[in-house]
């Protein structure tokens, strides 16, 4: 069993930037990556990034790549997502979830899910 934890969102303005942070837990040995996916009211949830429990293998959706960063921390149960230039449109819930299998851009690709943070950009 595994458990995820999201920090770090808030308000902030268009051009800030922001880190997030996914805490995992529980049987994390079988865990194979983590990806963040985000939702908005009247959206599908949607793929942001990904990072394979290694921490090499990074992977970013089209809207957010450049901008954004995935990495896994020097503690090794924490992945974050660092933020920058963020917009408008990147106002959303955000979610990390965890697999046990292969890394996908797909929320079904994921056994585990956080319960998500706001984050919020104004104009």
């Amino acid at each position: 069993q595994v458990q995820l934890a999201e920090s770090g969102g808030g308000l902030v303005e268009a051009g800030d930037s922001l880190r997030i942070s996914c805490v995992v837990s529980g049987r994390e040995f079988g865990i194979n990556g983590v990806g963040w996916f985000r939702q908005a009211p009247g959206k599908e949830r949607e793929f942001v990034a990904a990072v394979s429990w290694t921490g090499i293998g990074t992977y970013y959706s089209n809207s957010v790549e450049g901008r954004f960063t995935v990495s896994r921390g020097s503690a090794k149960n924490t992945v974050y997502l660092q933020m920058n230039n963020l917009k408008p449109e990147d106002t959303a819930g955000y979610y990390c979830a965890a697999t046990t299998r292969r890394i996908g851009n797909i929320p079904r690709a994921y056994e585990y899910w956080g319960q998500g943070i706001q984050v919020t950009v104004s104009s």
